[in-house]
């Protein structure tokens, strides 16, 4: 076997991965897709003679092609672009899954596949997000976090800890909203299948505008009876409802909320933009909404 032929099999064989990471990092598929592409040539002029953990090796590869993309689109004052499709779970290879985690690992690991992480990201600073990202996502050593950003294990960590509690507290303020907003939209879903006229108007502004309709009562017509598969949903880390049919969504309803009332919903049905968005169904009681766990599009499948 050639020593091309060689890094082929092992780049194949981590690219799941190695995607995963350039992903996490970089929040956006074409980026990630960039990134990956990149590090791929960047291994094949490789010398690999010295390479005993391959995997380890393309990680950190990959990892410093997403930081030099992060300092350049920081240094532009560029927005990341992109949505945010559903990824495979991929497990660092050398986690032990008999280790015994405490609460705080617990809790970033619940953490570290939501898609409202993601967004929160992007208020770190590029070494802060890769030292984070790496070792709490990744399970990578400071050891080596610390040789890819040219820094020592302790300075590693120490990014790391600082990112870790800036998305723990950003988690934190957003949390009631996020709920109390996933309420309104709940509850107006029931009001809608329910045909309940009077419960539509009282969740509504009196302004209340969807498609062409115009005011609280026109709005409340057009729902009033309707929406039965209408699911709540978080689309893209953010309360909404999904309409979805042989596991494939076909329409979304967006809200907006001011003052505890909906003010506009908007409805998408382009399929070319629904295919890009990350769709995690909720359960609508309180109960069952504590066991709901992350089920993406297209694997859902509508009872």
């Amino acid at each position: 076997m050639t020593e091309h032929d060689w890094l082929s099999e092992r780049f194949a064989e981590h690219q799941d991965r190695l995607h995963a990471v350039a992903y996490r990092m970089l929040r956006s598929p074409s980026d990630a897709e960039d990134a990956v592409q990149e590090a791929w040539l960047r291994v094949s002029r490789a010398d690999t003679d010295q390479v005993e953990n391959p995997a380890g090796w393309l990680t950190t590869i990959v990892a410093r092609v997403c930081l030099n993309m992060l300092e350049a689109r920081r240094a532009r004052r560029e927005e990341p672009a992109g949505a945010l499709p559903p990824e495979p779970a991929t497990p660092h290879p050398n986690i032990d899954p008999t280790r015994q985690a405490n609460p705080e690992d617990e809790a970033l690991l619940a953490e570290s596949v939501s898609v409202a992480l993601m967004v929160v990201l992007d208020t770190l600073t590029p070494p802060e997000r890769l030292a984070f990202v790496l070792h709490d996502v990744f399970d990578v050593s400071f050891g080596e976090i610390g040789a890819i950003i040219d820094r020592s294990p302790a300075a590693a960590r120490q990014l790391a800890s600082r990112a870790r509690r800036r998305v723990q507290g950003a988690a934190a303020a957003s949390d009631a909203a996020r709920s109390r907003k996933r309420d309104i939209i709940a509850a107006f879903l029931a009001a809608s299948r329910n045909g309940d006229f009077d419960a539509l108007l009282t969740l509504l502004a009196p302004d209340a505008v969807t498609g062409e309709a115009r005011g609280a009562h026109a709005v409340a017509a057009t729902f009033a009876g309707r929406a039965q598969a209408a699911r709540p949903a978080l689309v893209d880390g953010v309360p909404a409802a999904v309409y979805a049919h042989r596991g494939l969504p076909k329409a979304v309803f967006t809200f907006t909320i001011s003052e505890e009332k909906i003010t506009s919903i908007t409805i998408d049905t382009d399929p070319d933009r629904l295919r890009d968005l990350d769709i995690v169904f909720l359960s609508t009681s309180d109960k069952e909404r504590r066991r709901s766990s992350h089920v993406h599009l297209p694997c859902e499948k509508e009872a």
